[in-house]
């Protein structure tokens, strides 16, 4: 999963608490490492189990972790003043996850991870509707430009293979709006529940929905395999951590276009783990992407200096 699905819990920091901007854009390269990471050892893991199963351990491990690290010491904060806008969320995520890990599957990696590079894209389309915020024509023209750049990467794949195979491709852009609403949800939560409180629904929400399924397809794994799967959940974990810490080393503005660094390390794993080479249409779309993407935060930026 892509850091812009995890980036809105970050929250805000002001400038007076952001004045280390290079530590910023290290952590959230860093963050982008451990997802494409993630990414890459949940497509390994979906050779040998069921997609569920996987989905299952990166839930589980964050569950623990949530209740070691947060419930422990405070367990009130298990305690949701929006209970049924946190479920939602949850319950998103848990859509996501498994899409992704679909996706994982079964499509190219790079194809996929620059696909989901299209959230932010998604995000400003769907803020107009949900949160009532003003777009002008500048950026609705960035939006068009970033879902073309999606269609044109989903475009060779819908009429290869079998009919299956074909609708397999558009899974990754259902995945990337089912984030983009995610992402809006956890803006809608802020100021109502603390950071950890969501943290925590975000686990207990994901395994429990998983548990009811797990018996159907579980397949025992080897020490290895299992070992790979609490990593699952040590990674999503330590990659919160890690843009936590961008955002309190550097404003939103600064580290925000890091986030694009993903492509970069996807596109490594893509050639010298898996062996897959992009394409043209790949590299032109992720640069469509990419562009638009970058060209909405600088209009952001823009809007927050007045």
């Amino acid at each position: 999963m892509t850091s812009s699905s995890v980036s809105g819990t970050a929250g805000r920091v002001t400038a007076e608490s952001a004045s280390s901007p290079m530590a910023g854009i290290a952590w959230m390269v860093l963050a982008n490492l451990v997802f494409v990471t993630q990414d890459a050892t949940t497509r390994v893991l979906t050779r040998s189990y069921p997609v569920i199963e996987v989905a299952w351990g990166r839930f589980t491990v964050h569950l623990i972790v949530a209740i070691l690290l947060i419930g422990w010491h405070n367990p009130a904060l298990f305690r949701s003043a929006r209970p049924g806008l946190q479920l939602l969320r949850s319950g998103l995520l848990c859509a996501l996850t498994l899409m992704s890990t679909v996706c994982l599957k079964y499509l190219p990696f790079v194809d996929f991870s620059a696909i989901m590079t299209v959230i932010p894209v998604i995000i400003t389309a769907l803020s107009v509707p949900i949160l009532h915020e003003r777009v002008g024509w500048r950026r609705w023209v960035a939006v068009m430009v970033g879902l073309a750049g999606a269609l044109t990467i989903i475009g060779p794949g819908v009429g290869v293979g079998t009919l299956d195979l074909q609708w397999i491709y558009l899974l990754p852009f259902v995945a990337a709006t089912t984030s983009a609403c995610y992402q809006i949800a956890t803006r809608l939560l802020k100021g109502a529940d603390p950071a950890p409180t969501t943290f925590f629904f975000t686990g207990i929400v994901g395994t429990a929905v998983l548990s009811a399924l797990l018996p159907f397809q579980w397949v025992t794994p080897t020490p290895l395999h299992g070992a790979m799967m609490v990593m699952l959940g040590v990674m999503g974990a330590f990659s919160h951590y890690c843009i936590i810490r961008a955002f309190l080393a550097a404003q939103a503005s600064t580290v925000a276009p890091f986030n694009y660094t993903n492509l970069v390390w996807a596109m490594m794993f893509g050639m010298f783990v898996f062996q897959e080479m992009p394409s043209g249409t790949t590299l032109a779309g992720a640069a469509m992407i990419t562009a638009a993407g970058l060209y909405i935060i600088a209009r952001e930026r823009r809007r927050a200096q007045g």
